[in-house]
């Protein structure tokens, strides 16, 4: 028995279903939906796998496994341990960055402690450079810098970053310019900060507008249940969320930063109490904030910062945002000077 552990790749285990659920529709036509399906899998589905069962399982976005699995995160013992116990050899895709929820417990040091226990040997890679964002490390190392998640060397915004990067006034101007991108091959999405409920009456309807930031005359509704958001031909009339767009990648993505995320004293504040009570990312922190404060908000610190560098990281060209905080506006604006 095997393990690899690779950091830092992009985009064939799957815990998130929205990029599954494009890979179902991209391939169907060359071969049949049994067959694709089981190529890409839940990483809920090894619970009651015998030992070496399979001789390789690849999993993509390790960041996003959980302990339990079901519907009701009550049924197994641990995902990490039963997809080891399956197969021969283990490989796991990791970017500790894009934990988004509280659920998520795929990291290193949880790997590496389930190898340990099946006498496995373990090797662990760092992939230096990526496809994502054009290529740009620079702009990721700025983006991670500019969240305050990592001190990095790129603190000034480089025009050697080549990857497009603009702070837009308002959310109209945000729209049209993804409007018009999207004209071009239907590749261009708007997303939002979880930060609007998402409440069951508007799933099916365009005219349920669930995001609404009255003082810039803006109304969209989150992504419809009826048709797949990614790829779909409305779905530019559409903003996505975490949950619909992790894991896959667009040309141009315009960001709604909402209210979870500001700037003051010099620093960017997180507020999970503005995240809508829709989300389930976050569910039980206010539990949590009740008994032991500091540890709820350093996850919920985490959790939204890693969530808004995902959602601003799914552009392959380029990326636009606009925040509904000014003086966050402000501030990665003059990131940009």
């Amino acid at each position: 028995m095997s393990l690899l552990i690779i950091k830092w790749f992009p985009n064939t285990l799957q815990k998130n279903s929205a990029p599954r659920d494009v890979f179902f529709k991209k391939l169907k036509g060359e071969y049949t939906q049994e067959y694709v399906k089981n190529l890409f899998k839940s990483s809920g589905t090894y619970m009651n796998s015998e030992k070496d069962t399979f001789d390789s399982l690849v999993v993509d976005e390790a960041h996003r496994l959980n302990e339990k699995s079901g519907f009701y995160g009550n049924q197994g013992e641990h995902q990490i341990k039963e997809i080891i116990n399956a197969s021969k050899c283990s490989i796991f895709f990791i970017d500790e960055y894009q934990r988004v929820t509280m659920k998520d417990v795929g990291d290193i040091q949880t790997i590496k402690h389930f190898a340990k226990e099946f006498n496995a040997e373990y090797k662990e890679m760092k992939l230096e450079s990526q496809f994502r964002c054009n290529g740009s490390d620079g702009y990721l190392s700025w983006l991670n810098n500019v969240l305050e998640i990592e001190k990095t060397a790129n603190f000034d915004w480089e025009d050697n970053f080549d990857y497009e990067f603009k702070v837009v006034d308002s959310p109209l101007e945000l729209k049209e310019i993804i409007y018009n991108k999207n004209k071009r091959n239907n590749k261009s999405r708007l997303l939002a900060g979880y930060c609007w409920n998402w409440d069951g009456k508007g799933k099916n309807d365009p005219y349920v507008h669930d995001i609404s930031i009255p003082e810039k005359n803006f109304e969209m509704s989150w992504n419809l249940n009826n048709e797949l958001w990614a790829i779909g031909e409305t779905s530019i009339d559409q903003v996505g969320c975490i949950h619909t767009s992790q894991g896959l990648e667009f040309d141009y993505v315009g960001v709604i930063i909402g209210e979870d995320m500001r700037y003051e004293d010099g620093e960017i504040i997180t507020d999970f109490f503005k995240r809508a009570r829709t989300d389930q990312s976050l569910k039980g922190i206010k539990t949590l904030y009740k008994k032991e404060p500091e540890k709820a908000v350093k996850i919920a610190d985490e959790i939204i910062k890693n969530t808004y560098r995902t959602l601003m990281t799914r552009g392959m060209k380029g990326c636009y945002i606009y925040c509904v905080d000014e003086n966050l506006q402000d501030y990665f604006k003059g990131k940009l000077a």
